[in-house]
């Protein structure tokens, strides 16, 4: 029996290769070492931890970027087939971690305003990255909902981390009631999936019902099945919660708001990245067989997305709120390129990461301005705020229209070329509807970017500070902005500056 057991183990772990997730250990022990770096240290030099995590995360991204080319990366299975590579994930782990370098240094900026702990902060995005990280590897059920849960749990803390502010620990709150009930509509369609794929009467079933590989060969041939379409809808809908879709995005408003702008920044770009990321290879991999049912679903859902986002930040006078229901519009956009990719547009994939990248590029920026310029409390910055911010501030002015006018699509800036690749996939795939209502929500939200913008430039003239500035704005914090426009610049320029496009 022990033989039996021993040999069991050594097949089922022969391609376990701890090798290929170095950087997501790098990021465990990083972690870990923040906690221990603060038990040991003498208090005067807490001050190190920050540097400690920032410098810290940069070398793994190095390690991260020369680990295997980008292009042209053998996709592979391993850890019997819990994670599958391609270059796209590995693309994703390098964003990931470029997010949480920047919510790092946007932490570093708030953190100084409160009096809140700072090394459990660092150490909470550092634990997030590294499951965002694992999460877009994930080609197992089981694999894909502890990484997700990992990555939400955190988030229930760094939501709410401003303790002594009621709207954030309301904000917590409700994505704490939000989160719950979207990872149990997940668990239950998996469950089903699970249930249905492992019935020895159906067609190729299959005894491991939660690999990605064997499920998509039981749903191609099983695709009428109605256990199988409502698991698979089930499993949609608990994502399109984690990407603030249409109609689960009713908690988006409320806690990009509350939350600490870093956070709300990560929320934002990264949170959403990796919610893409996973809809997409669930899409184009174990549900294909479902394009039928999917295609006309995700259509509905992508264009209410759209419509409900910026329709509903016209009116919107709160930026964070504003940057909550601009986003949703965003993953509205997103939702078309994966409807593409589904539709048999090969380079569709690529051309969400793109846009993904566009995004993080402008939202940071844009964040970047919001959180220097915020007081001790960021959750009531309203347009009123930055009334003639580009006399009083020229430098935070400039970098804050280029990263809206990133996000509203103008030339020659990335966001432009982004929305380009998506729209062309979206024709390309025959989607003429869902385009109409594409370009309809982009004319829209030149109304409301250009209204910040406005304000920012055309306000009425004004001798009065905005909100106590208590952090020091320095050379470094000018580079790092500066480097988030230049790289919008340069993306929309030369597109092909991006390694990922093929």
């Amino acid at each position: 029996m022990n033989d039996l057991l021993a040999e069991f183990l050594r097949g089922y772990t022969a391609n376990n290769q701890w090798a290929i997730i170095m950087p997501e250990i790098m990021l465990a022990v990083l972690a870990l070492g923040l906690l221990g770096a603060e038990m040991v240290l003498p208090k005067k030099s807490h001050g190190l931890i920050p540097r400690l995590a920032l410098w810290g995360q940069l070398f793994v991204l190095v390690v991260a970027m020369t680990a295997g080319s980008y292009i042209g990366f053998e996709s592979k299975s391993y850890f019997s087939g819990m994670i599958y590579q391609t270059d796209i994930t590995q693309f994703m782990r390098g964003f990931f971690l470029v997010c949480s370098i920047l919510v790092c240094y946007l932490g570093h900026i708030y953190l100084s305003k409160q009096q809140l702990p700072k090394t459990e902060f660092y150490h909470l995005v550092i634990i997030i990255s590294a499951a965002m990280m694992l999460l877009v590897q994930s080609s197992n059920f089981v694999m894909l909902f502890v990484a997700l849960e990992t990555v939400t749990v955190a988030f229930y803390v760094l939501v709410a981390y401003c303790r002594s502010s009621s709207l954030s620990l309301e904000a917590g709150l409700k994505y704490l009631v939000m989160g719950a009930l979207s990872s149990s509509i997940l668990l239950f369609g998996i469950v089903l999936l699970y249930g249905v794929a492992g019935n020895p009467e159906l067609a190729f079933n299959s005894q491991d019902a939660l690999n990605f590989d064997e499920l998509r060969n039981f749903i191609a041939l099983n695709s009428d099945n109605l256990l199988v379409r409502v698991g698979a809808l089930l499993v949609i809908a608990g994502i399109c919660f984690k990407i603030g879709a249409v109609p689960f995005q009713i908690w988006v408003p409320d806690v990009y708001q509350g939350s600490p702008t870093p956070v709300t920044a990560y929320l934002a770009v990264a949170s959403k990245a990796a919610g893409f990321i996973v809809l997409l290879q669930l899409v184009t991999g174990p549900f294909m067989g479902l394009q039928g049912l999917l295609v006309p679903v995700l259509s509905f859902v992508a264009a209410a997305t759209i419509l409900f986002g910026n329709f509903a930040a016209v009116t919107q006078r709160n930026v964070k709120r504003l940057m909550g229901l601009s986003g949703i519009a965003h993953a509205g956009y997103i939702l078309v390129g994966v409807i593409a990719a589904m539709r048999g547009v090969a380079w569709a994939p690529y051309a969400v990461i793109f846009y993904l990248v566009t995004y993080l590029l402008a939202s940071f920026a844009v964040f970047g301005v919001m959180t220097h310029l915020a007081g001790s409390d960021d959750a009531n910055q309203e347009l009123d705020d930055y009334e003639n911010l580009a006399r009083k501030r020229p430098f935070l002015g400039g970098i804050l229209a280029c990263g809206l006018g990133s996000l509203a699509g103008i030339p020659p800036l990335g966001g432009f070329i982004g929305k380009l690749f998506l729209f062309v996939a979206a024709f390309q795939a025959e989607l003429f509807g869902l385009l109409g209502i594409s370009v309809l929500g982009v004319v829209i939200s030149i109304y409301y970017y250009f209204g910040w913008v406005r304000e920012c430039y055309f306000g009425n003239a004004s001798d009065e500070v905005i909100h106590d500035v208590k952090a020091p704005f320095n050379m470094s914090d000018r580079v790092l902005l500066g480097a988030l426009v230049v790289g919008t610049v340069i993306i929309g320029i030369v597109p092909a500056a991006l390694p990922i496009i093929p």
